[in-house]
């Protein structure tokens, strides 16, 4: 018997229980002809994760599990599922089923197949898992499952070990396992069933995670993580193995496969992508061997790249699974909508991306010429639409609120004449509007509800302005490498932003310069800096509570945003839980 092991790097879809079973069994088909003798899928692989408020149906719990149970595979595997409460005045389980051949013994679960219960549940950030699961006592494990024997986790699980988590938890199951192994339990190694979303850099911390489990139990760790993106999750894949001795072997990001895994050889460990027709295929299909050495961090290239691939997989993934075949936008020859572009084109192909220009009586000719450019460039279909005729009738009707009110409210009826004519194109299609905004501009206000926020998703939402600008340059170098015009030129790149929405208007008239303003948001945001600590940075006390002061008072507008795939430690959604009415006057 191998000691090959396949981690399934699955791309599930939410609540698509027969496709993400079918999905299950391709891969597990594939691992076996590569030589593995047994499989592990991701956390609640079978429903996708995270299922959400489906988890409080009794019939999706049953009927995930049912199916889990009953793969129709020739190996062994683990697979990820909800697990049936025990009573109805109790809540179900993050759960670990057996599939397939079973020549061995569960947890003492009887023949149900349960193997493992998931005992840390992360009620942090994005996550919200004591609102659905109830947390399990006891570590499984796998006896002569494929031949060997397995210490079974899931996901947060193994978190606690490296001090990886916000708080402490009462128990450590990885310290739990390590005990039973000085109490003579042997095992092959301890796997993890994962669904880790993605944040810029994570990978590093899985590293850090894998290795400390590995040490301390003194045998390998495997770890099978999700990728593709649900909702505004990203998964970034990932999976790996690590040894006691510091050695990793990592499988490609943004790719749907196997990793083939040898306990007792990292070079042995290859990589099978998936040949499912739908399968995500975004960047490097190549395997990272780590030594004991690196710590797994990547360059700021390689972060680049990284968020680059990332935002694709968000809108080809809310697409593919939202049955959206294409997406409709405003170019209006600035950064943000060449990159949006960028991103769309990458994402479902060129020609299903609509890209409108839609110039008003303060556009500049160069902005329209540049909007033209870009669609040229990457080939979308483009149409020019003047929205003056629009903004003129409009005026005529309610000109008299107008002239005596806030010359805001005129500019922002231009953003949302725009957003009508998008819209339009959008449903007359049977298409996705999205909206070009970016993290700066979400934070401050710097946008108009039910203007330039409309559309059913914001590719860059989780971006700040600099990485838009970042975005730029790479999707510029993708486009040399592959002989290619660049789709973002040079005149888009050094204009001074602007939502040109009145006569010589920059967004710096009313904003600091986005490299201070990114600063300032970034270590509060994702850094949970306050006023004073950030100021200690080295910015203006002044201009940081202005930018903070802004960012509450703008709550109402996030509120109202559509998704934005998440791709830093702390994006605005449902990791951000602030109030809508209130005041901070307390800051000063």
């Amino acid at each position: 018997m191998s000691n090959l092991v396949g981690l399934l790097q699955l791309d599930p879809t939410v609540g698509d229980l027969e496709g993400n079973s079918k999905r299950i069994e391709g891969l597990v088909s594939q691992a076996k002809m590569n030589g593995a003798s047994v499989a592990i899928t991701t956390e609640l692989a079978i429903c996708g994760y995270p299922p959400r408020d489906l988890l409080l149906q009794t019939d999706f719990i049953n009927k995930s599990q049912k199916i889990a149970s009953e793969l129709d595979v020739d190996l062994p595997v683990l697979v990820g599922t909800p697990i049936a409460a025990e009573n109805d005045r109790q809540l179900p389980f993050n759960g670990v089923v057996l599939a397939g051949p079973n020549g061995g013994k569960t947890r003492g679960e009887g023949s149900s197949r349960v193997i493992a219960k998931k005992q840390l549940l992360p009620t942090y950030d994005v996550f919200d898992e004591a609102r659905y699961f109830k947390a399990d006592s006891r570590s499984g494990i796998a006896r002569t499952i494929g031949g060997m024997d397995f210490g079974v986790t899931i996901c947060e699980d193994a978190w606690q070990a490296a001090g990886q988590t916000p708080s402490a938890y009462a128990a450590d199951p990885i310290e739990h396992l390590a005990e039973w192994g000085r109490q003579g339990v042997e095992l092959s190694a301890t796997v993890n069933l994962s669904a880790s979303p993605f944040h810029s850099d994570k990978v590093s911390t899985r590293v850090h995670v894998s290795r400390t489990a590995a040490k301390i139990l003194g045998h390998p760790f495997l770890l099978a993580n999700q990728v593709g993106a649900n909702d505004d999750l990203l998964f970034d894949g990932c999976s790996l193995i690590a040894w006691p001795d510091g050695q990793v072997v990592i499988a490609p990001a943004w790719q749907e496969g196997v990793l083939v895994v040898d306990l007792d050889n990292p070079q042995n460990c290859h990589w099978v992508a998936s040949d499912s027709e739908d399968s995500i295929n975004i960047g490097s299909d190549k395997i990272k061997h780590l030594s004991s050495d690196d710590d797994g961090h990547d360059d700021a290239k390689h972060l680049v790249e990284e968020l680059a691939d990332a935002v694709v997989t968000g809108l080809s993934d809310y697409c593919r699974k939202s049955g959206i075949n294409s997406v409709v936008l405003g170019l209006s020859g600035g950064i943000d909508s060449a990159v949006a572009a960028c991103v769309a084109a990458a994402a479902v192909g060129p020609e299903n991306v609509t890209a409108i220009a839609m110039p008003s009586r303060h556009s500049s000719q160069h902005s329209i010429d540049d909007a033209h450019y870009t669609a040229k460039a990457l080939g979308l279909n483009f149409s020019i639409r003047e929205i003056d005729d629009l903004h003129k009738a409009v005026e005529s009707s309610i000109g008299d609120i107008l002239v005596a009110g806030n010359p805001v409210a005129s500019e922002n009826l231009q953003a949302r004449l725009r957003a009508i004519i998008v819209m339009g194109h959008a449903n007359a299609q049977g298409s996705m509007a999205i909206a070009t905004g970016n993290k700066s501009e979400l934070a401050q206000g710097y946008c108009t509800l039910y203007g330039d926020m409309a559309g059913g998703y914001t590719p860059l939402g989780d971006l700040y302005k600099m990485e838009v600008y970042a975005l730029a340059e790479l999707f510029n170098a993708r486009a040399l490498e592959d002989g290619k015009e660049v789709p973002v030129n040079e005149s888009t790149l050094t204009k001074p932003p602007s939502a040109e929405l009145a006569p010589n208007q920059k967004d710096e008239d009313s904003l600091p310069a986005y490299p201070i303003l990114d600063g300032i948001l970034e270590a509060h945001i994702e850094d949970g800096l306050d006023s004073h600590s950030i100021a200690q940075l080295g910015f203006e006390i002044k201009t940081v509570i202005e930018v903070l002061n802004r960012l509450e008072k703008n709550e109402h507008k996030r509120w109202q945003m559509s998704p934005a795939p998440r791709v830093s430690k702390r994006a605005f959604g449902q990791g951000w839980r602030h109030p809508l009415a209130s005041k901070h006057s307390w800051r000063s």
